[in-house]
């Protein structure tokens, strides 16, 4: 009886013992299978913030101040530097306004360069699609490759920012420095400027520098009037035409482009 007794006690230790054991081990391959998936879990919830955080908004553009432009054309200089622009042609290039009469007459400075719209009539026309808007930031480039040298976004340019290289063969125009601005440096032009006219960022971000300055300061587009949507801003600029010498106080203006073209475009 003393066995017999002994028995369902043993069974009932062996099945709590087995029942222990089965526990430890649920309890063991949970352990190691709840991390996982709580890690896997986090990293879903960390790509999809990575992701929110990779839409957002990159719109590169320019502020110029004419307040600081001293008309040294080292911006010009640069810009042939940096991509050996042929001689006659100019990537980015600074006009000068002469007006009036002596003893009153004023000299202004307009530095030009592409405005990389947000409308670009150049890409509406490109029959190759070689001119394209980047989705990542907003820059108007060109793709040599495909670019057939048709001319017809140099006509359709407002700004007459684009040109014929006559070495390469193709059209050409300022990508603000595309190489560069990757890298975190800033455009060449801007990276010369003596007087700090030109200032370089993303418009999207309220807290760069370049959104600070339109919201601080009255800012000017060249031809707004197209529906471009230009994304070079200026501040103080003297827009005065040739065609203002009517105005009786001014009597005499005369814009200098230095460049190939004498007028203004």
């Amino acid at each position: 009886m003393k066995e017999q007794d002994k028995m369902p006690d043993d069974r009932r230790g062996f099945v709590m013992a087995l029942g222990g054991a089965i526990a430890t081990a649920f309890a063991a391959i949970g352990s190691m299978l709840l991390p996982g998936s709580a890690a896997a879990s986090l990293t879903d919830d960390e790509d999809e913030h990575d992701s929110e955080e990779a839409v957002v908004e990159v719109q590169y553009g320019m502020v110029i101040d004419v307040r600081r432009c001293i008309g040294c054309h080292a911006c010009t200089v640069a810009c042939k530097s940096e991509f050996d622009v042929p001689p006659g042609v100019n990537r980015s290039w600074v006009e000068y306004t002469e007006k009036g009469q002596y003893p009153n007459v004023g000299r202004s400075f307009l530095p030009r360069l592409c405005n990389h719209c947000s409308e670009p009539l150049c890409v509406d026309v490109c029959p190759t699609n070689a001119t394209y808007r980047r989705d990542q930031d907003g820059i108007i480039a060109v793709d040599h490759g495909v670019c057939i040298a048709c001319k017809y976004c140099m006509h359709a340019c407002p700004y007459d920012a684009r040109f014929l290289d006559p070495v390469n063969e193709w059209v050409d125009k300022c990508d603000f420095c595309i190489h560069r601005v990757s890298k975190g440096l800033a455009p060449s032009c801007v990276n010369t400027c003596v007087g700090g006219a030109r200032i370089f960022g993303n418009l999207a971000d309220p807290d760069s520098a370049v959104s600070k300055l339109i919201a601080r300061h009255r800012v000017s587009v060249l031809r707004s009037e197209m529906g471009t949507f230009p994304n070079v801003y200026y501040i103080d600029a003297d827009f005065t035409d040739e065609v203002d010498r009517r105005r009786p106080e001014l009597r005499e203006v005369r814009v200098i482009t230095h460049r190939r073209h004498k007028e203004r475009t």
